[in-house]
């Protein structure tokens, strides 16, 4: 090698290696690059970002770890720090937490509590959510792992929609994401559940189970009338809704059928998963945490999602009230989380209370005047029942002086004979002695309707009416220590008390009610005077308008039906010859019934 050829070398070599050493990139390069790398692989596994600067917080964990732990699966994600994530829209306020991924806490913006203080549904570390799943021969709870956030806050504007990636990292290119999408307006949280490459890690167990917890915080005044009607709903897909038991813990595991959502329902707001794929397996609990008086009950869904979540599972969140339109404006009948009671009395309250109830919404009335409105047309609807009750009673009124002397003529010493005779008078007379009892019978499912209709309304909440500050609540004029468990005295339940002994008193003296039945009526009212003081004072209102329009009705009917006229008729029905009297099937039946009876009794006459 000649000495021009080695100087050339030598000189190329410094070149080289200086500009090694000025070229180096930085620190910060070396990090932009390494986000740069995140985003390429949320756009191949098809993720969304909610804004193109969206990063994730990869900075190294100051925790000393063990590096067994490191080496474990997940093992990096489970140290870290926990942080606070603030997604929220114009109802919904919600704080997600990076120590699982999940929704830590989450307040109705629109509603405060009984003491006017922010509404928030849950929040605290009692409050859970996480996948379980093998990840080579380790059990893996996603609940106690890191997530790492693709952003620290996002606002939603009113017509905006945007997404926000919840990170949990197995290596660069294999993690789980939690994709949340929350709309300007309304009450659900859109959260899809997104694995990326994790098929080889995940065991090949069949299933991807999914655990989900909440210890529901108090909203309302009466935390006792609370708990009642708290519980855990659940509809398959089949939609057939079912839940457990409201006033004792309850345990079910349902294998039979898929569900479609899963609800931890409270009074008046609710805590809804939805599947719309749906969920093979669930066990579903509720107790009550007796320890804390600021919780109404504890709630829990373990779910079995099925190996196919290893693709993408899309789920839905709901947060929001049990108002029956807003929950049916959601879809997947959620609706059916409103209890309007059993049987016919469900019907009842959905397909006739209910749609004149938001009829006379729509005026913008005081709802004191609403429910008033409500009872008036009730009592107008029923008034041709009520009217065929006062004449029966009346019927039976003017034959009471014949029925005494029969009673004297018999006895008593012979009931069944008694009743015999008396239903011979009947026949003659042309008197149903049931007419009077049967319009109220018909009536009674209406009455009782209303018992479920009042306390479900979520309108009535924070409604406030003469004193009554909230309809959905009792109301306290009296308050004392608790004795027996009652710490106060409803006036509206005492007005509805003491109008109904009123009632009953008058109900007397049309009917001519003689002997225990005359006071049998005094005591039911003083047993709804206990059972019903910690009830909806909407709904004592309610009964006590029935009592006085029924006042109103008698009074009317009184001019309208005519004793002396009742009598002359009876009178005229008696010279009717049998074959030309009308005899009823159930009549019919009874008389049968009596004879068949003194057959094997002895005739006593006196």
């Amino acid at each position: 090698m000649d000495r021009n050829t080695f100087t050339g070398l030598f000189l190329i070599m410094v070149i080289m290696g200086a500009s090694i050493y000025f070229m180096k990139p930085s620190d910060a390069d070396i990090k932009k690059e390494q986000q740069r790398a995140h985003l390429d692989s949320l756009k191949k596994a098809g993720v969304k970002e909610p804004a193109s600067t969206a990063k994730f917080d990869t900075a190294k964990k100051s925790t000393v770890v063990d590096s067994a732990v490191l080496k474990s699966p997940f093992g990096a994600a489970s140290v870290g720090n926990e942080e606070f994530v603030t997604i929220e829209n114009d109802e919904l306020s919600l704080k997600l937490s990076t120590k699982g991924g999940r929704v830590y806490s989450a307040e109705l913006k629109k509603f405060k509590t009984a003491y006017k203080k922010p509404l928030v549904l849950f929040s605290g570390d009692k409050n859970t959510f996480g996948l379980n799943f093998s990840a080579l021969g380790k059990t893996i709870n996603t609940n106690d792992l890191f997530f790492a956030p693709s952003t620290k806050e996002l606002k939603v504007a009113t017509k905006d929609s945007a997404s926000l990636t919840m990170r949990l990292s197995y290596s660069p290119t294999q993690y789980i994401d939690y994709i949340y999408t929350l709309k300007g307006t309304g009450y659900k949280l859109g959260l899809t559940i997104k694995p990326v490459g994790l098929d080889q890690v995940i065991a090949n167990s069949g299933t991807l189970n999914l655990s989900w917890a909440a210890s529901l915080l108090k909203q309302e005044k009466d935390i006792a009338q609370e708990r009642q009607y708290t519980t855990v709903y659940y509809k398959n897909t089949d939609n057939e809704v079912d839940y457990l038991a409201e006033t004792k813990d309850d345990t079910k595991s349902i294998t039979d059928k898929k569900q479609q959502w899963i609800a931890f329902k409270q009074h008046f707001f609710s805590n809804a998963l939805i599947a719309t794929g749906g969920i093979n397996k669930a066990t579903l609990t509720v107790s009550h945490d007796i320890a804390d008086t600021t919780d109404v009950k504890q709630m829990k869904a373990d779910l079995s999602l099925g190996r196919d979540a290893l693709g993408a599972t899309p789920l839905i969140f709901y947060f929001g009230p049990n108002r029956f339109s807003t929950l049916k404006d959601q879809g997947y009948d959620l609706q059916k989380l409103v209890n309007l009671g059993w049987g016919p009395l469900k019907y009842i309250n959905q397909f006739a209370t209910l749609p004149i109830f938001n009829f006379l919404n729509k005026f913008n009335w005081n709802y004191g005047i609403i429910i008033l409105a409500l009872t008036v047309i009730l009592k107008l609807v029923l008034s041709p029942l009520t009217y065929k009750s006062y004449l029966s009673m009346a019927k039976m009124r003017v034959l009471k002086p014949e029925m005494d002397e029969i009673k004297a003529k018999v006895g008593e010493d012979n009931p069944t004979l008694l009743q015999q005779e008396y239903l011979k008078l009947y026949k003659k007379a042309g008197v149903n002695p049931l007419g009077g009892c049967l319009p109220l019978v018909i009536q009674m499912p209406i009455v009782i309707a209303f018992f479920r209709f009042f306390p479900s309304l979520f309108e009535l909440r924070g409604q406030s009416f003469l004193w009554m500050h909230d309809l959905s609540t009792y109301d306290s004029v009296i308050t004392f220590a608790p004795i027996f468990g009652v710490s106060h005295i409803s006036l509206m339940c005492l007005l509805m008390t003491i109008s109904t002994l009123i009632y009953t008193y008058f109900n007397n003296q049309i009917s001519g009610a003689t002997g225990q039945m005359k006071y049998i009526g005094y005591i039911t009212p003083l047993i709804f005077l206990v059972t019903l003081n910690s009830y909806p004072s909407g709904l004592n209102y309610y009964y006590f308008l029935a009592n006085m329009l029924t006042f109103l009705q008698q009074y009317l009917i009184k001019f309208m039906v005519d004793d002396k006229k009742i009598h002359a008729q009876i009178q005229e029905n008696k010279k009717k010859p049998e074959d030309k009297k009308k005899k009823s099937g159930f009549g019919a039946k009874l008389e049968e019934m009596m004879r068949e009876q003194q057959k094997v009794q002895p005739k006593k006459l006196k």
